[in-house]
């Protein structure tokens, strides 16, 4: 029997299975306000019905320009909480516990009309606005706004927090040399993630996990690698990180050869290094490739992208394939 469909603690929360919905951006926000629409409740609803563990919520950003485009989620105003929380509560009805990625995209903004900003003025590509870098009280500001978003969240009843430190997204953007060339107390790589964290966690309730997104490497030549963020994930954990949600890239336009598990293998080392429960992410939708990063402890969930794009119902279907029992509601069991 795997472990993969089985009941997982992560920390305080009781979660049904080790299955995560990786949050994937959808762009449907319809009146540049960041609130989420009758697409997000259909979308998110639909993986709670199909038995998903945990949802998380797509990248959700703390301010306007934080946004990766306007048609993104936004979560920086009291008046956005009620649609966060019907969505909540109905993913609650059908047994999935919540989570929500928190986040700003930096230099990756391409919002119009709004200035982009980062920790240096470094262009993430030809292509792309060069950011205005951020002055240490603005920066300092940012902290609280993260620590805000985080205190909206739990008034709307999310169970979990992650926050998006990798894929070239704002907080990546001050761990990587790559986009980091300050030389202030904001060059140390790690100052500002600790800090976004420090004031996340006291926004928390105590036994609700926090979840840190992080690329474990960056692709090409002038990437870091493991050795630049393993002394940090130790500091992440002491200020209040308790599993690492491990992918790679995104701070440049250089891309990995994507297979069938291409990232497993810095989820496992994060945890054999760290100690934590770590997530792994990428190309993991063949039921046989998830159950088996999962029982042979190389982590200790999953979060199923794409695979959970062309099959709401992915846990019944891997359920099915690996021969294990799995209820749906309804009726939904007498299509199988």
């Amino acid at each position: 029997m795997t472990k993969l469909l089985k009941p997982y603690n992560l920390k305080g929360l009781e979660l049904n299975n080790r299955v995560m919905l990786s949050p994937m951006c959808q762009y449907k926000v319809q009146k540049n306000d960041g609130t989420p629409t009758e697409w997000h409740y259909v979308h998110l609803v639909s993986r709670a019905v199909g038995g998903v563990g945990l949802i998380c919520f797509e990248m959700t950003n703390v301010e306007s320009n934080g946004r990766i485009t306007e048609n993104c989620l936004g979560l920086w105003s009291k008046d956005q909480v009620p649609a966060y929380k019907r969505i909540v509560d109905e993913c609650h009805s059908y047994g999935s516990k919540v989570a929500i990625q928190i986040a700003h995209a930096g230099r990756k903004s391409t919002v119009k009309d709004e200035e982009t900003v980062g920790p240096s003025a470094i262009a993430f590509s030809e292509k792309m606005d060069t950011p205005r870098a951020l002055e240490i009280e603005e920066v300092e500001e940012m902290v609280r706004k993260f620590g805000e978003s985080t205190k909206l969240a739990v008034e709307a009843g999310f169970d979990s927090i992650e926050l998006h430190g990798a894929h070239g997204y704002l907080l990546h953007q001050f761990i990587s040399p790559r986009s980091n060339l300050r030389d202030d107390i904001y060059g140390e790589y790690d100052r500002f993630p600790l800090e976004v964290i420090k004031e996340v966690r006291s926004q928390m309730p105590e036994d609700m996990p926090l979840i840190l997104r992080v690329s474990a490497i960056e692709h090409g030549e002038d990437g870091y690698g493991l050795d630049h963020l393993m002394p940090m994930l130790k500091k992440f954990v002491d200020a209040g990180v308790d599993a690492f949600d491990v992918s790679t890239g995104g701070n440049s336009t250089n891309r990995p050869e994507v297979y069938p598990g291409y990232q497993v293998d810095y989820a496992e080392a994060i945890k054999k290094e760290i100690g934590v429960p770590v997530i792994s992410v990428g190309a993991l939708e063949d039921p046989e490739v998830a159950a088996k990063v999962v029982d042979e402890g190389q982590a200790d969930m999953v979060a199923i992208g794409k695979g959970l794009l062309r099959q709401p119902y992915w846990p019944k279907e891997a359920a099915e394939k690996l021969g294990v029992d799995f209820d749906l509601p309804g009726v939904y069991n007498v299509g199988y």
